[in-house]
């Protein structure tokens, strides 16, 4: 589940990233009643590419920490169920 939020997210600011014109006019249709009558400030272009990098960023740490925590779940019943204090090799070796 937290991986389709990182990849929702990450689709979000790469569309923000690449195009930030068309997110800045839907934005504003949706805030605004005179959508038409809203001037936006020369910087706001900048920022709104600028917050689509860090949510591709952000996206892109959270799966690769979702994916190193997958491995280490896969791994960790296995070292958890080692209740007998033993060092790790098997007792028929012994």
């Amino acid at each position: 589940m937290r991986r389709y939020v990182f990849l929702a997210l990450g689709g979000l600011g790469l569309i923000e990233a690449l195009v930030p014109g068309i997110v800045v006019r839907g934005f504003t249709r949706v805030a605004y009643r005179n959508a038409e009558d809203a001037e936006s400030r020369a910087w706001l272009r900048t920022a709104v590419r600028a917050e689509g990098g860090l949510l591709v960023a952000v996206a892109i740490a959270g799966l690769f920490r979702a994916s190193g925590s997958a491995e280490a779940t896969a791994q960790g019943p296995d070292r958890a169920g080692d209740v007998d204090g033993g060092s790790g090799v098997d007792d028929a070796v012994n």
